[in-house]
């Protein structure tokens, strides 16, 4: 939601492009680790949503990284949120590492 928020205020001629690519890696990122968590009976499978989950946070950042350079975000609201999003890579990280503590099955 905190991206949400901060992308209200980017310019609108990028509506079709960085506040949409950005607002859709954030939102897919929990929406990968969900379905995952009810694939956890089918440890690939939960395995490989964690793998999408990922790419989806490392997308995120590097949307922060072009709305921070173009201006849009401030560097103090761009530091708090990669740093959010680079504590989410290092949960994604362990859950990737270790899928046998979360999912279920073979």
């Amino acid at each position: 939601m905190e991206i949400y928020r901060a992308s209200k205020d980017f310019p609108i001629d990028e509506r079709y492009s960085l506040t949409d690519q950005i607002r859709r890696s954030s939102r897919s990122i929990v929406a990968a680790i969900v379905e995952g968590y009810r694939k956890r009976y089918y440890q690939r499978l939960f395995l490989l949503k964690l793998v999408d989950a990922d790419g989806e946070c490392a997308e995120t950042q590097v949307w922060l990284d072009f709305a921070k350079d173009c201006g849009y975000l401030t560097e103090s609201l761009h530091r708090e949120l990669a740093a959010g999003y680079f504590e989410i890579g290092k949960m994604l990280a362990g859950m990737k590492s270790y899928p046998e503590k979360f999912a279920r099955g073979s």
